[in-house]
């Protein structure tokens, strides 16, 4: 079992937070004295304060800059695919 606090700033990680779920892509973006704000990846982009005691299950992997280059370019390629145009 592992926590926030290991987590590095502007670092992308993929995790699972908890035991049986899906992994999650997340960035920690701002570190505080007792929390950290992360943006996390799905379908869309939600942000949240974790605080640095709180349970991570596993960390599989610290992305490199690479992966994440490549990530970031398929990521913002397919959700423009999912707006549609305004005619307005």
């Amino acid at each position: 079992m592992y926590s926030y606090a290991l987590l590095e700033p502007g670092c992308f990680y993929l995790v699972q937070e908890k035991e049986n779920e899906n992994l999650t892509l997340l960035q920690v973006k701002v570190i505080s004295d007792h929390c950290m704000y992360v943006e996390k990846y799905n379908e869309s982009v939600l942000q949240q304060w974790k605080r640095k005691t709180d349970p991570i299950f596993d960390i599989i992997e610290l992305l490199s800059e690479k992966a994440v280059k490549e990530w970031t370019t398929a990521y913002y390629s397919n959700e423009d695919a999912y707006h549609e145009e305004d005619d307005e």
